[in-house]
Parts: C-alpha cells; structure tokens; sequence
C-alpha cells in the first residue's frame, strides 16, 4: 500500500468528484442525439471550468490529444487556479469515456479523471495498447503478456480452481480481435464483449458482481493508464505492451520519452504512487448508473477511490435544475 501523498491531501477527494459530475451531467443532455462530438465537447468544457476552480497547479498527462489536435484539455495543458503556486498534480482524463455509446444512447459510458504527484503517471502516446488485467486475490505473475490467451486463461483459471470453460473475458467487439476471440471460444471460454469503453471493462475485473475474470485486447494507451489508476486503488493485475502501427506513431512515443518501444509495463509503471481515481456514470452501465432527470432535478451517481487508503466511496449527488 502506497504511503499517503501530503500534495493529494490538498486536492481533497470529493472535489474530484465534482469535476466527473461537472462533465457527466454535460453530456448527457447529449445522450442519444447522435452527435458525438458535440457531446465530447460538452464534457470537455465543463471539466475544465471544474478542474479550474481546484486550488492546484495540474498538468494534463493523459488527455484529448497533443495541443494541435485539441483545443482543450490537450496533452501538456495547465489547468487549477494555482498555477506556478500550487501542489503540482498530473492529471489523467477522459472527460467523456465512450462518445459513441453517449451518441447512440449505448451503456456504460462515463466521465473519468485520475490524479496523482508530478511523474506518477506514464504520459502514454495516443496509440494502441495490448492489455490484460484481473482483479484482486491472485498469485502475483498470474498474468502475461508474453503467453498465449489460452495459458492465460489456464493459469487464471487453475488460480481460481476453476476449469477455464469457467472463466469470462471482457473484450472490446472489434474486428481487430477476431483470432482472440476465436481462441478464446476454442477453450470454451466465455467472452462479454463491450461496444466501446474499456476503461470500464478493466475495472470491471475488480468488482465480483459483473463476474467478469478477466479483461484482455488492445484498446486506447492513454485508457490503459486511467484504468491502471482504478486498479492501484482497489487492487488487481495489468500487464500492457503499446502497439504501433507506422513509424509516425513510433516517432510520437519517443516525442514523450519513450525509448522502449517494446516494453511490457507492469501496473506500477502505468500509474505509481499515491492516486485518486474518480468517475461518474454518462449512461447506466455496469460500473455506475447514468444521469438522470426526475422532477426538476438531476441524479449522478459516481466511484472516487484512493491507492494510500485502498478507499473506496460510492457517491450519489442530486442536482437542482434552475
């Protein structure tokens, strides 16, 4: 367990709630307009009116994308009323977590945020990761990247003293995926497969009511670190490995310092230290319910969780509507 950071001390944990809320409840004025990036937009806006109003001096390291690709929120950007002054902090977000499911009404999408001490999280190039992750309660090494799916799923499953027929795997539906998941099924395997939202899936390993074991597939880098900041807090394995398609993508991870373009990192590697992990549901999903309105009110209902406490809180906020 991480020792408690004095600097997260000053970003109290329930004012990064408030940022997810800010962004969730923007959104989803937008849910089923089939407007993506009108509803990326709201979310984005009002994250970070919110995140300027915390007393810090933040930088995004995981964010929409390097400052030429977007306006707000990118990559490097400084955001908190107490630039040059403040606690520095790092900042890991992704104001709305599943556009296309927001647009078309889909389930799980969320507003996602993670914190952390200056250098604790990997400023991770906006390419592909290969991931796999499960929650808590394993032998360590249980999980790897360098296996197969199918001795993965053997090792997880002779760790649960189960037969893997027995296991679930969360993976993004993709075509990109298909051998996975057709090895997977070759093992009798079961398969959730998500639309969209993977941040969501690697969560959801840690949590034994979605019954999911085990989440596995490429999906966003940037996602990969939020998710390792969700599983710092409440426990579990992850392993990613970035995919590169072209020598630009190449180029744009040495931009950010990496050197080892072959790496497998570890979950302390993606996000070490002492972190704060918040999200707040956009749609219901199997994480959190979705933002409601109900007689002259809104409903949200959010997860803030904490590495040094291994904290984890359940918030549900009800909003007047002026």
């Amino acid at each position: 367990m991480p020792n408690a950071s004095h600097v997260l001390d000053r970003v109290l944990v329930l004012e990064m709630v408030r940022v997810t809320e800010a962004a969730a409840i923007a959104a989803s004025s937008l849910i089923g307009r089939g407007d993506e990036k009108a509803a990326d937009h709201a979310a984005v806006e009002a994250m970070r009116e919110a995140l300027n109003q915390l007393y810090m001096d933040g930088t995004v390291v995981i964010g929409e994308g390097e400052r030429d690709e977007a306006p707000m929120l990118f990559i490097g950007e400084k955001v908190g009323s107490a630039i040059g002054k403040g606690p520095k902090i790092d900042i890991a977000l992704d104001p709305l977590e599943g556009t296309t499911i927001t647009a078309k009404a889909g389930p799980n999408a969320l507003a996602v945020l993670a914190v952390a001490e200056e250098g604790c999280l990997l400023n991770a190039p906006d390419v592909y990761m290969d991931k796999i992750a499960v929650g808590p309660g394993y032998p360590q090494g249980v999980i790897d990247l360098n296996k197969t799916p199918t001795e993965n799923i053997q090792a997880i499953a002779a760790a649960k003293g189960v037969q893997p027929s027995e296991i679930i795997a969360c993976v993004l539906d993709r075509t990109r995926h298909e051998k996975l998941i057709a090895e997977l099924r070759e093992i009798g395997c079961g398969i959730m497969l998500i639309p969209d939202g993977d941040v969501a899936g690697v969560i959801a390993t840690s949590d034994p009511d979605t019954t999911i074991d085990v989440y596995m597939g490429q999906g966003g880098a940037p996602e990969g670190v939020l998710a390792c900041a969700a599983l710092r807090c409440v426990g579990g394995q992850f392993q990613g490995r970035l995919v590169f398609r072209n020598e630009d993508e190449r180029a744009r991870a040495r931009k950010w310092g990496i050197e080892d373009l072959d790496k497998i990192y570890s979950l302390d590697e993606l996000a070490k230290g002492d972190c704060i992990f918040a999200a707040t549901g956009v749609t219901d999903g199997s994480l959190l319910a979705g933002v409601k309105r109900v007689k002259g009110k809104m409903t949200t209902e959010s997860v803030v969780m904490r590495a040094s406490s291994g904290t984890v809180r359940w918030v549900k906020g009800e909003h007047r509507i002026d």
